[in-house]
């Protein structure tokens, strides 16, 4: 693996099938969908696409692993974690370049994804024993505790944008308390999850990992069958919604990471040093802003605004220009699809109509070499204003809104003004300004003088339409159990 030279073949996963109950099953239907690179929209290869039949073959199936996975001791539980966590770290390399090819995101970037895979599974491994209960005081000739228990069988839908991290990320809290998981990742991008199976097949008992990619009727089965007890998505807010009203007729339990359009707000005070590579990095322009997370909208003072807009723009293009994903050096790779290419170029449109001022990007690269694929520029708009679509709605793309403020109360209620509200960024270097801001901002995950980086251990999640609940912590653990109450009388 020479990764000067860079790669231009993949290790595509042997098994493309349904992987249930520890084995390769073929849909009953016979369908498979193709899946694609991004970097030149060729066909990579066909894929099995689960319907409602292979929905409730691998959801009895995964409900016997549960029966027999629940009884398991958390302590060895742990350790099949921490075995997988071994195994996917020892393959970073191999995913990161499935992932590359299969997403567009540089390969580099996606070996990252892997060892944070590989972290969060270790995580989970080290609290799986703090799914617990506690003792209530009754009085003399009563006992009464708690005990936590699993649910059963949990459906986790991931997305496009970091297919091998969220998949191995979102099997690690459900398996550390006891639970069955079936992982549906995105139909746009199924590779790396396969491989994952592969590589995990006997590590867990049958049943207890399943894999089954697929579209649209797979995700609705998923959601409604009543061997389901609770379905988790990262995804669209639309998409969050039509997974809430399915769950509803079975009374299931939903876990949702859903959209956002954060703020980034910048004080007169903020170290400009560190305020413009932290404007860069929160764009996510690395993913070709294809992350949720993103600090999409950018809000100078006015006293700073036309320095940092300017050096925010150097180092953008400095860092930041597209390349073929499974080259090494790239830091910086296409949209997922032709649509989602044809989707941020309607909306750099409307920012250009409305009156935005186009300060980079906005069109193609001219690299001829990659002028069949989905490719982008890093593109900011400057002299935005909230009335306009760019600066309202969540692009998933790489394009920046930098707003101007002068009023601090006219500021944070246009932040506050839209109906998402996963994070916010905020730079000063006066702590009360800092507390103020982070108390008052609606958003579920608040950095101060960072952006962009997570942390295992600190809740992850939205406010409004941005979500429901949290993961990457005990939370995300206890939000896979349920509690019962036992009381005692003693004679």
């Amino acid at each position: 693996m020479n990764k000067k030279e860079g790669i231009v073949s993949s290790p595509i996963p042997k098994m493309r099938d349904l992987f249930y109950g520890g084995k390769w099953h073929k849909p009953v239907s016979g369908r498979y969908l193709q899946t694609f690179n991004p970097a030149d929209r060729s066909v990579i290869t066909e894929v099995a696409d689960a319907g409602r039949a292979d929905v409730e073959l691998a959801c009895v199936a995964a409900h016997a692993g549960y029966l027999a996975w629940r009884r398991i001791k958390p302590v060895e539980r742990a350790e099949r974690l921490r075995t997988a966590a071994e195994i996917l770290r020892s393959h970073a390399e191999e995913l990161a370049m499935i992932d590359a090819l299969n997403t567009g995101n540089p390969v580099a970037e996606m070996v990252v994804d892997a060892n944070i895979a590989a972290a969060t599974l270790e995580y989970f491994a080290g609290i799986a024993g703090e799914a617990k209960g506690e003792t209530i005081p009754m009085g003399d000739g009563h006992l009464n505790y708690t005990l936590r228990e699993p649910l059963g069988v949990v459906a986790r839908i991931v997305a496009f944008n970091h297919p091998l991290l969220f998949a191995g990320m979102k099997i690690a809290a459900p398996l550390a308390s006891g639970n069955s998981v079936i992982v549906k990742p995105s139909d746009q991008a199924p590779l790396s999850t396969l491989r994952m199976a592969e590589l995990l097949q006997n590590v867990f008992p049958p049943g207890v990992m399943n894999v089954l990619p697929g579209g649209l009727e797979c995700g609705e089965a998923l959601t409604s069958n009543s061997l389901v007890q609770k379905v988790t998505l990262i995804g669209s807010v639309g998409t969050g919604k039509r997974i809430m009203r399915g769950a509803a007729d079975s009374l299931k339990g939903v876990l949702l990471e859903l959209g956002g359009k954060n703020a980034l707000i910048a004080y007169p005070d903020a170290d400009l040093d560190k305020l413009v590579p932290g404007i860069v990095k929160g764009m996510n322009f690395t993913w070709a802003g294809q992350s949720c997370g993103s600090t999409s909208r950018v809000y100078l003072h006015e006293s700073i605004h036309d320095e940092v807009l300017q050096r925010v723009v150097d180092l953008t293009n400095a860092r930041h220009k597209p390349g073929l994903p499974t080259d090494w050096s790239t830091t910086m790779g296409p949209l997922i699809s032709e649509a989602q290419f044809d989707r941020v170029m309607g909306y750099i449109a409307s920012g250009k109509a409305e009156g935005a001022r186009l300060v980079t990007g906005g069109k193609p690269p001219s690299d001829q070499s990659l002028s069949r694929g989905n490719f982008i520029e890093p593109t900011i708009f400057a002299e935005v204003t909230m009335d306009m679509k760019i600066a309202r709605e969540e692009i998933f793309g790489p394009v920046l809104s930098v707003l101007k403020w002068s009023d601090e109360e006219q500021m944070i209620d246009e932040v506050n003004s839209l109906d998402l509200g996963l994070t916010a960024s905020i730079w000063t270097n006066d702590l009360n300004t800092a507390h103020r801001a982070a108390q008052r901002v609606q958003a579920g995950y608040v950095w101060v003088n960072n952006s962009g980086s997570h942390f295992l251990g600190a809740p992850f999640g939205g406010y409004k339409s941005s979500g429901i609940g949290r993961e990457e912590c005990i939370e995300e653990l206890l939000e896979f159990t349920q509690t019962k109450n036992v009381n005692i009388q003693l004679s």
